[in-house]
């Protein structure tokens, strides 16, 4: 049943390691055990079933073989009451300080994946060592995923996690959870990490789907943790109102056969009514704040989408101006791209071509840039469109958003007008 194992995979194996990390206290020793489950169930399920609970029975049986490993390699005392820890034995009467600081924390963080993103979040590691370690760690993203969202090959982010690990171990405080007072220098890669999750379920790195609803949930899911959490932080506020106001468009980014609507097409009597007002009410929450990051105006943009009845009648000039900012805060290529394609909204395709012309060298392999431009080819009608659009195919490992884009390309040699 590789299909049905590969979902609880998806679904469960970040919850499982979560767990079994923060009674561990061992990143390494967690992972395996729970590999080692995911192999026996593969052995198993086919003749026995899924059980009623596939995830509570990968923790347990993973929580088992860990119990066996520390037993067989056991040769100091903290790891012999780590294995009671594990057992659940009410006759352990020494304590552990590194188990007593997790459970401790408890208090403050109560979701074992939320706990575990701030764990691995450690400032001995660069920023994006941190984001790469917690989104293979805990948020059900695989390597090929994650390493698309960072825009690197494979095996560079294989390394890159290899390092982080080392360093943390090297550290020899890899396993120690944040205090409360520590938590707001964790916070911006936390942030971003969910971000990536949301990212990945919004439009799919791989599959028949355009997105997957279970990473857009657990993302929203965490970002209302984080909010709770520290409802004084306003990037964490505005990451909630972006994943909702974009999450609004879900019903209308598909059609009844699946192929996918892009922004300016969408039927947006069907965007989530609910959503849109919790994400306005945040949006205006987090300008009152007066403390613009890059979450807040991205959310923003989402909302001067959102306030338009009629794709007509977006305020486009208000978008760049908004993503003008956006470039203050965080000057990027991609951020420059987006703002590329805004302009080309209120100034004309040539305007969003000249704007992006620098940023060819820069993301030669992202595929969004190469999509964006044969867009405003087309709309300029420029013959150089079709080999833009064989190029954004080219780079497409959705199957939903490859389709699209091979209409788009079919459009333009018929002479369709866009």
């Amino acid at each position: 049943m590789p299909d049905e194992l590969d979902e609880v995979f998806r679904r469960e194996a970040g919850r499982c390691t979560a767990t079994l990390i923060r009674v561990l206290g061992d990143i390494d020793l967690a992972e395996d055990a729970v590999a080692e489950a995911f192999s026996i169930a593969a052995e198993q399920w086919p003749a026995k079933g899924v059980p009623p609970n596939p995830g509570g029975w990968i923790t347990t049986t993973a929580r088992n073989r860990a119990i066996d490993r520390l037993r067989r390699e056991s040769t100091r005392e903290d790891r012999h009451l780590a294995a009671l820890r594990l057992r659940g034995d009410d006759a352990m009467d020494e304590p552990n300080p590194d188990l007593d600081e997790l459970d401790g924390f408890v208090d403050v963080v109560a979701d074992d994946q939320l706990r575990l993103m701030f764990l691995c979040c450690h400032p001995a590691l660069a920023a994006d060592a941190q984001v790469a370690l917690t989104l293979r760690l805990l948020g059900g993203l695989d390597m090929p995923e994650i390493a698309k969202a960072f825009l690197v090959p494979e095996v560079t982010l294989a390394q890159r996690i290899v390092r982080a690990k080392r360093k943390l171990r090297d550290n020899h405080a890899p396993y120690r959870v944040p205090r409360p007072a520590e938590l707001p220098g964790r916070l911006d890669a936390v942030l971003a990490t969910v971000y990536l999750i949301y990212n990945e379920g919004h439009t799919a790195s791989s599959g028949e789907s355009l997105g997957r609803t279970d990473l857009t949930r657990e993302a929203i899911r965490l970002g209302r943790m984080l909010t709770d959490l520290m409802p004084d932080e306003p990037e964490a506020v505005g990451l909630l109102a972006l994943m909702l106001l974009t999450e609004s468009r879900r019903s209308a980014r598909s059609a009844a056969d699946g192929s996918m609507i892009g922004l300016l097409d969408q039927d947006r009597g069907r965007w989530d009514p609910m959503m849109i007002a919790e994400g306005h009410a945040l949006v205006r929450a987090c300008l009152r704040r007066n403390q613009p990051g890059p979450f807040q105006v991205q959310a923003a943009i989402a909302a001067v989408h959102a306030d338009a009845a009629r794709a007509e009648d977006t305020d486009w000039a208000q978008i760049v101006a908004l993503y003008d900012q956006f470039m203050v805060v965080r000057p990027t290529p991609v951020v420059a791209l987006n703002r590329a394609v805004a302009l080309a909204e209120v100034h004309g395709p040539g305007a969003g071509l000249a704007a992006i012309a620098a940023l060819a060298e820069a993301l030669d392999e992202y595929q969004p840039f190469h999509a964006a431009r044969a867009d405003l080819l087309a709309r300029a009608g420029s013959p150089d469109a079709a080999a833009a659009y064989d190029r954004a195919i080219e780079l497409s490992t959705n199957l939903r958003e490859r389709r699209f884009l091979e209409a788009r390309k079919a459009a333009n040699r018929a002479g369709h007008d866009y």
